[in-house]
């Protein structure tokens, strides 16, 4: 990747916003990155793999599937550039992706390494505060999920049930879960569970297979 063409890359990314052109050409000079390319249908990362970069989705559209402790269920996600996978996961008690990241396109990445984000981080303050500023606003948010008013009616706990268990609350989603554990989970009749499903699908807010529910927009159950 040129030079020119890495600038314009990392001015898209939400870690180098604020930085002058002058600091993103000396971040470019001195920096190492990674270029990455995948074809269509790749394996990027295995959940559980070791986190020891940053990884940048600068083109393309990725997948992202987390499972149930028990891989009872599972939830997949779906993110287009430009987007940082789990960047929380670069520090911490547990260094480890809790996901498996796949390409649904082609797709191209940057990495950063632990190192050199270091170096970076203590070099660029803009860089620092911007990574900071989007682990702690992970921390916050997962930190107020358990004072909020719990949800009423079937429908708002379902939105809950995949909220609480999603990278982002907003997007496709597609939950691979049985009628049985779904109805378990949020202490609903399996019946009930069922018609509130259906009556989403007639409504076309979701699509409901055998096993799998594809939620088109979660923010809009969310907020409906």
């Amino acid at each position: 990747m040129s030079h020119a063409l890495l600038n314009e890359r990392l001015l898209e990314l939400p870690l180098f916003q604020g930085m002058s052109k002058g600091d993103i050409e000396e971040v470019v000079s001195s920096t190492k990155f990674v270029h990455r390319s995948y074809a269509k249908g790749k394996t990027i990362i295995n959940e559980d793999d070791t986190c020891d970069s940053l990884y940048f989705l600068v083109k393309g559209t990725i997948s992202a599937t987390s499972h149930a402790d028990d891989n009872g269920y599972s939830i997949t996600e779906t993110f287009t550039a430009p987007e940082i996978v789990q960047p929380e996961r670069i520090f911490g008690l547990t260094q480890r992706y809790t996901c498996t990241i796949k390409s649904l396109t082609d797709c191209t990445f940057i990495s950063l390494g632990k190192m050199e984000t270091l170096t970076l981080a203590d070099r660029y303050e803009i860089f620092r505060l911007n990574l900071l500023n989007m682990i702690c606003t992970k921390s916050q948010r997962l930190t107020r999920f358990p004072w909020r008013t719990q949800p009423k009616d079937i429908r708002h706990k379902i939105a809950r049930f995949v909220e609480t268990r999603c990278l982002k609350p907003a997007g496709e989603k597609t939950v691979h879960i049985k009628m049985e554990r779904l109805s378990d989970e949020i202490n609903e009749s399996r019946l009930n569970v069922s018609r509130e499903l259906n009556t989403m699908n007639n409504e076309k807010i979701i699509a409901l297979r055998r096993g799998e529910i594809q939620i088109f927009a979660l923010e809009k159950i969310i907020k409906g």
